[in-house]
């Protein structure tokens, strides 16, 4: 299969016109007129739309979809995902802010995360959100809130596996982890919650991320089923929410196909009549951030300087590693290969020439292209850095050198 940057146009969600690339419909170089200054992130709603009907249109009805905004958590992306997605997962208590300003029901949404503070469980408690437990102290912890305010709060237990999702680009299950409940240990924190004034509502078995194996992904999903089914024996009601976490992965480099997304379907659709059988109050979940909103964003910056060091070209750009940390390489890549970049101005003639882009920070470690085939740029160009929609601007150092902050809009 061709990875999904071998074609033209140059994206497989984005458009060109007069050389240059579209976003949302309209042409990069004006949305940087409007914007004022560079550089920018900018998001399509209709690739985000896009992503969501895919995955409707693959996976048997039943399942629910759950947007997990720590990918991106702009206002405006979050309220858009809250139209058209079933579910908010928050990171912590900003982010819950955010999903319940956005509109999203309090019960629609859920808190995960090894390290919530006391004030943040209170917060989540007074909210009425779903808290994902990590611990038994934060369920003990939970249980002292409820007794104080008289309410019963809704948990969730999430689950550490004995098992891994294999080749995924984040490992967050199997083996010692400071994510969730060890599974072995969970029916002893099932049995003491029967006690307590919490109302229990089911699991959360999140085994990794950035996958783009169909085939692993049902296999975890298939051994997510049966523990959860296992442990349920345990739990003192029936489950109400089997969170089967997500994975789903985006190409990023070359030779990544996109995730074929009919195997999946077809092994949930297969999974579905024994989860109804053996818990049919469950509703089950995706939690997807990356996969809905990754292949929406478009970095974009501008060249400042072109220079030639020893035979080499380089474009040196306003913007860099402190805006996209992901895209530099240094946010969990071992061997950094380059993301999608493409002279956003100059798509399709002209000239071509092996060149690395870097940005303005004193460290050889703010490259975003390295020795790239790209058309030929000139100061005052504009780069475009794909798959950038999601863990960007907010995963970045952007205090790092006090360069100014990127601007964010949503077409």
């Amino acid at each position: 299969m061709l990875d999904a940057f071998s074609q033209h146009p140059p994206h497989p969600y984005f458009g060109t016109q007069d050389g240059q690339l579209l976003v949302g419909g309209r042409k990069v170089s004006a949305i940087a007129d409007d914007v004022g200054r560079t550089p920018f992130y900018v998001y399509d709603r209709a690739v985000m739309t896009r992503k969501v009907h895919e995955l409707r249109t693959a996976l048997p009805s039943g399942i629910e979809i759950h947007y997990a905004m720590k990918a991106n958590p702009m206002p405006a992306v979050v309220r858009h995902f809250c139209g058209i997605v079933d579910g908010i997962d928050v990171a912590s208590a900003g982010e819950m802010d955010v999903a319940l300003a956005a509109g999203m029901r309090p019960d629609l949404v859920s808190f995960a995360g090894p390290g919530k503070t006391p004030a943040e469980l209170e917060r989540a408690v007074a909210a009425g959100i779903v808290i994902n437990m990590e611990s038994e102290l934060e369920m003990r912890r939970i249980a002292d809130i409820a007794l104080r305010t008289g309410r019963e709060p809704r948990v969730a237990v999430r689950v550490n596996p004995d098992f891994e999702l294999k080749t995924s680009g984040m490992k967050m299950a199997g083996g010692p982890k400071q994510f969730g409940v060890d599974a072995e240990r969970v029916p002893d924190l099932l049995h003491e919650l029967a006690s307590l004034p919490l109302e229990f509502w089911g699991f959360h078995i999140y085994s990794g991320s950035q996958n783009l194996r169909p085939d692993i992904i049902s296999d975890a999903q298939r051994k997510t089923v049966a523990l959860a089914i296992e442990l349920a024996r345990s739990a003192p009601t029936p489950v109400q929410l089997l969170n089967l976490g997500g994975g789903f992965g985006i190409p990023y480099f070359p030779g990544d196909a996109p995730l074929d997304l009919a195997p999946i379907g077809e092994s949930l659709r297969s999974l579905l009549p024994t989860i109804h059988a053996a818990l049919p109050q469950a509703t089950v979940v995706l939690e997807l951030g990356r996969y809905l909103v990754g292949e929406s964003g478009v970095y974009v910056c501008r060249v400042l300087d072109k220079k030639i060091s020893r035979g080499h070209v380089f474009l040196i750009t306003d913007g860099g590693l402190h805006h996209n940390l992901a895209a530099s390489g240094n946010f969990g890549q071992v061997i950094r290969k380059n993301y999608p970049v493409l002279i956003a101005n100059r798509i399709g003639h002209g000239p071509r020439v092996n060149a690395s882009v870097v940005g303005p920070l004193c460290t050889p470690l703010d490259l975003l292209a390295d020795r790239m085939d790209l058309a030929e740029a000139e100061v005052g160009d504009l780069v475009a850095v794909f798959q950038s929609g999601a863990y960007g601007l907010t995963a970045s150092p952007v205090a790092f050198l006090s360069h100014a902050a990127p601007s964010e809009l949503v077409l």
